[in-house]
């Protein structure tokens, strides 16, 4: 007996604390995520959430990099310069994200029947490319203005340059977190880990201007070689969860709750077996259960479908189950008992 589950409509919250500076610090480099989201939407929904998320970070980021020009403009500096036209590119790898939130929308078809909710996930790994692209880039300059130190000019101007570049950027990096999990997708997480480490290379021009002035012109390289350390920090968070959901990934608690909630239904002798998977930011399952042995043909069909419907009420962004329901034996019933 099987039965297919279309969309439902749930919600879900929970919340999270972590207390003093640790924490704090811990929630900047390693986000807090569980693989269930914060709230839910229909699939249409939570992909229209995606793609709104990153067109607003977009024109944040515009208007970051439009101020930077101005500086640019009044201080005549070919190094801001040169910052600003980084920090515009890197706002630009949000399109390939933007592009999958799109595909995921379409259809499934008869050679991609389980629809294009991957391509968010291969967008993830385009992310990854780009932060590891920014720690190169920090780390080789940081080392190269070590060995051969080069004067820093428009104090004032740079350190204004990278207070606002650090805003613009965390503030987009906390808005696409926030949305990521909101909508289960981790690759617009990553994508806001990526907008934190460009406010990480900011917030170096900063604090190394500052050191200059102060008479210190090696704190530009080192607080450089710092910030490449934090940036590798939050590449291996990035690394860890987008390839979890690329290889089907899934957090054990939500497996757990998901078995509880089943073993719980009428008719329900035992869970035989229970997958579930992402695809994007949409959860599948596929459920195999042992029912009453008594039961008529009708019948099993209602305690499979009673089970998914008590599976997708619980269980956020799960938009599909197939339920396969068996006849339990009495021996193996007395097994698992």
């Amino acid at each position: 007996m099987t039965t297919p589950h279309s969309q439902h409509g749930h919600g879900h919250g929970h919340g999270h604390t972590r207390a003093g500076f640790r924490g704090t610090l811990r929630e900047v480099f390693a986000p807090h995520s569980h693989d269930a989201a914060d709230s839910v939407d229909s699939a249409l929904e939570t992909s229209d959430i995606g793609i709104r998320a990153v067109k607003i970070s977009l024109v944040a980021l515009a208007i970051t990099a439009a101020i930077q020009l101005v500086i640019v403009a009044a201080s005549g500096s070919v190094a801001l310069a040169a910052d600003t036209v980084h920090n515009f590119s890197d706002a630009l790898t949000a399109v390939p994200l933007w592009i999958a939130f799109a595909l995921g929308r379409r259809a499934a078809t008869r050679r991609f029947t389980y629809g294009y909710g991957r391509a968010e996930d291969l967008a993830g790994l385009f992310v990854l490319a780009m932060i590891a692209l920014s720690a190169v880039i920090a780390g080789i300059e940081s080392v190269r203005r070590l060995i051969d130190p080069v004067p820093i000019g428009h104090l004032g101007w740079v350190a204004l340059a990278g207070l606002v570049g650090f805003v613009g950027n965390e503030l987009v990096a906390v808005y696409r977190i926030r949305i990521g999990r909101r909508i289960g997708s981790v690759a617009l997480v990553a994508d806001g880990l990526h907008a934190r480490t460009d406010g990480f290379t900011s917030l170096a021009v900063l604090f190394g201007a500052g050191g200059v002035a102060l008479g210190y012109p090696i704190a530009d390289p080192v607080i450089g070689i710092l910030i490449t350390i934090a940036i590798l920090v939050v590449l291996r968070t990035a690394t860890r969860d987008v390839f979890r959901r690329l290889m089907d990934g899934v957090d054990p608690e939500l497996v757990s709750a998901a078995e509880k909630v089943l073993s719980g239904q009428p008719g329900v002798e035992n869970v035989r077996s229970l997958k579930m998977r992402w695809t994007g930011h949409r959860l599948h399952a596929d459920v195999e259960l042992d029912v009453d042995p008594g039961l008529g043909l009708a019948e099993a069909h209602l305690v499979a479908h009673g089970a998914e419907d008590a599976l997708t009420s619980t269980v956020p962004r799960l938009t599909t189950a197939l339920v396969h329901a068996y006849p339990a034996h009495e021996a193996e019933i007395r097994i698992v008992r």
